[in-house]
């Protein structure tokens, strides 16, 4: 036996399996686990006449974490058949393990995703610590694969069919222990290490005779088969549920899960494990999900690591943060600090405007509550750490202080003026502008070297990106100091150099700027939605612009057009000013904007935008509709490179899907480029055909094909299985 699974056995007979990854911080069905696990049931099967049950628990503070990502996102078609053996081999051993005859109980004492949670659901009983960070699920379908180690094949035996497409495998839920036994993942929750150990020896005595529901005589599957007249009427609804799910986009992982679970309910079980090791395969080898591992995983991991972030060993953590603004956005702020364990003060004009701050704070509480995310208690010790203020003195002591107060440069300058000799000496400053220079901004703030912009997305308590702006004048220090304190409150952030509209906002707005020039064009305003959401995008760019404001989108490129010589006028700005000024439309806060709001609620498209299709319009080729979309966001991605306001392509990768909406199944927009057919001269060469089609915008860079990764390692090869959204 190696060290990767302890093997040790008592005097009662139990025999406990300790998942300890020698030199990793976490356990992974890597080969070497697969190694192991074959000599532990090699053992068990051998030792089976002395045995009385086995309980699987981990050393570290997870379970087991999941397959070996970093392998896995590297597979080629060549390397198909190795794949397939290696879960086989997996998959045998997980066999072997539930049929031993003797009671193998799961002690799960921490995080068990993916192939942790498989390992689990190859046990007879399943007991889940409730730890606080303690997730659970089968979340592959986010990464571009599948659960391929029996994931799929036995959660639709214990919970039926569509109970596990909807619950669990379509959609990549990480559940805390309380939903996952809800849900019927785990059969038991504890509160304590020792409870958990007692309750797995407690229940091995119990039940000496274990077999799984599958294994019993007489066994009907949770809701029937799809041979079954109940269900079989229904399974022509399953691929339509997931079409409107996917808002039409075509994404292989999806398919492929509803593929392996309705083909693996008609057969047995062995031969649905195989159906499931042959999907996953095709998957693995392909683009798609390469993209996302690559994106999700590696670049994720980089990011959230701090390889942006600037060796500055002395930075002092923040530990009370001055919030100035008690909007939307300075309240989710406030949020989502003191969720943080930090104290928190709120200053806006008056009492009453800073006392919505805790208003929206207790708000999310009571939905948490609600929901058993979070407990009294501990939501009482959240509102405690708010503090709402119209005055100064209030913020004596803070270390760190963020501007989110209205886009007026010189508001924002007034108001950190103000409170920069009442704040900590060296305190940090940051602006939650989301297109204002900081650079231009530090130029009337006092200790401009502190100053940076922070700017975090809506709704702050959901979306999990945070832009870090560093101007001409800031220092190392302070960008460290932003970065570990959006590390604290949970962000991941990625560190980008000014310029207007930094990274994000800018290539958001090119989005929406090709989509309503394809409307001036005579495009259905329909089809430019369709077109975006078929390619994979999470919303439409008309509806993202009503979002936004229309207001907001011309007062921006007004900013825009007085700062930079040069400013080219588009068909869309144009377009922008005739909804906002002409038909009094400036967005969905006013309920009306490119779409009419009754109600509250999005209906139908302005008329005034439907009648501007022409059967010119309506004869643009639907890919490139969603090409144009794509490409406009990738050249620009590329532009703010050569720029130097994206510092490396994992940022702008990681930027683009986590704040933006790029689609997932591309792995960024900067991977975008690199795995579109033909690789960056295949990109290119399309490229200069919508440059000859709708105008120099598309025109590439000229050293694009020989240029370097930025910021990676390794460039992602290859072709993606589907060059848009699967379309």
């Amino acid at each position: 036996m190696t060290d990767t699974i302890r093997y040790d056995s008592d005097a009662d007979g139990v025999v406990t399996l300790t998942f300890d990854a020698p030199g990793q911080s976490a356990n992974t069905m890597d080969r070497a686990y697969a190694a192991a696990m074959t000599a532990a049931v090699d053992r068990l099967e051998a030792d089976r006449d002395d045995l009385t049950g086995v309980v699987l628990t981990s050393a570290k503070k997870t379970f087991v974490a999941g397959g070996d990502l970093d392998e896995l996102g590297r597979a080629t078609p060549a390397d198909a058949p190795a794949l397939a053996e290696l879960l086989t081999t997996v998959k045998r051993d997980l066999r072997r393990l539930e049929t031993l005859g003797r009671p193998v109980v799961a002690a799960i004492n921490g995080t068990a995703l993916g192939g942790g949670l498989e390992i689990a659901l190859a046990c007879h009983h399943r007991i889940a610590l409730d730890a606080p960070d303690s997730r659970l699920g089968l979340p592959e379908v986010n990464l571009g694969v599948l659960p391929g180690a029996g994931g799929i094949t036995r959660t639709v035996r214990m919970l039926g069919l569509a109970p596990a497409l909807t619950t669990v495998l379509l959609t990549g839920r990480r559940m805390r222990p309380a939903d996952a036994l809800a849900a019927g993942l785990v059969d038991e929750v504890v509160a304590t290490e020792e409870e958990l150990l007692a309750r797995a020896r407690a229940r091995i005595a119990a039940n000496p005779d274990p077999a799984q529901p599958w294994d019993r005589p007489g066994y009907r599957m949770p809701g029937g088969t799809p041979a079954g007249r109940e269900l079989a009427a229904q399974l022509p609804a399953f691929p339509a549920t997931l079409r409107r799910r996917l808002k039409g986009a075509r994404l292989p992982a999806p398919e492929a899960i509803l593929a392996t679970a309705v083909e693996g309910a008609q057969v047995d079980l062995e031969t649905a494990l195989t159906v499931e090791t042959r999907h996953l395969v095709r998957l693995l080898t392909g683009q798609v999900a390469k993209n996302m591992i690559g994106a999700f995983h590696v670049d994720l991991r980089a990011v959230e690591g701090g390889a942006a972030r600037p060796d500055a060993a002395d930075v002092a953590p923040v530990r009370r943060v001055a919030v100035l603004g008690a909007g939307m956005m300075g309240a989710g702020i406030a949020y989502a600090c003191a969720r943080a364990g930090l104290d928190v003060v709120v200053r806006d004009v008056s009492e009453e405007a800073a006392a919505k701050a805790r208003d929206h704070a207790e708000r999310l509480l009571t939905r948490a509550v609600g929901r058993g995310r979070v407990t009294e208690a501990d939501a009482t010790a959240v509102l405690a750490r708010i503090t709402t203020t119209a005055g100064l003195d209030a913020l004596a002591g803070a270390d760190a202080v963020i501007e989110a107060v209205f886009e007026d440069p010189a508001l924002k300058q007034r108001v950190l003026t103000e409170v920069a000799p009442v704040v900590a000496a060296d305190a940090l400053l940051a602006s939650n502008t989301s297109t204002l220079p900081i650079s231009g901004l530090a130029e009337g703030v006092p200790r401009p070297a502190d100053f940076l912009g922070m700017h975090f997305f809506s709704p702050v308590d959901r979306m999990p990106l945070l832009e870090i702006v560093v101007g001409r004048a800031t220092c190392d220090a302070a960008v460290a100091r932003a970065f570990d304190l959006g590390r604290r409150i949970g962000k991941t952030p990625i560190v980008v150099d000014d310029g207007r509209g930094f990274f994000t906002s800018r290539v958001v707005g090119t989005f929406i700027d090709e989509a309503l020039g394809m409307v001036v064009e005579g495009v259905p305003a329909a089809s430019v939605e369709q077109a975006a959401v078929q390619a994979g995008y999470p919303t439409g760019p008309l509806a993202l612009a009503d979002e936004v404001g229309l207001t907001l989108i011309q007062r921006i490129r007004r900013q825009f057009a007085a700062a930079r010589e040069g400013f080219v006028v588009l068909p869309a700005h144009r377009l922008v000013d005739d909804l906002v000024d002409t038909h009094d439309r400036p967005g969905r806060s006013a309920g009306r904007g490119c779409y009419d709001y009754p109600d509250g609620r999005r209906g139908r498209l302005f008329t005034g935008l439907t009648a501007r299709a022409t059967d010119a319009g309506r004869g643009v080729p639907f890919v490139d509709l969603q090409e144009r979309l794509l490409f406009a966001q990738a050249l620009d991605a590329l532009r703010c490179l050569d720029e130097g306001v994206l510092r490396t392509e994992a940022d702008g990768d990681v930027g683009s899907l986590l704040g933006i909406g790029f689609p997932p199944w591309t792995g960024g927009v900067l991977r975008y480029v690199r795995q579109y057919p033909g690789g960056p001269a295949g990109f290119a060469a399309r490229a200069t055909t919508l440059a000859a089609r709708y105008g120099d915008r598309f025109a590439p860079p000229a050293d694009l094909v020989d240029r370097p990764a930025a910021g990676r390692s390794a460039a992602v090869p290859g072709r993606p299985d589907q060059p848009v959204g699967g379309a």
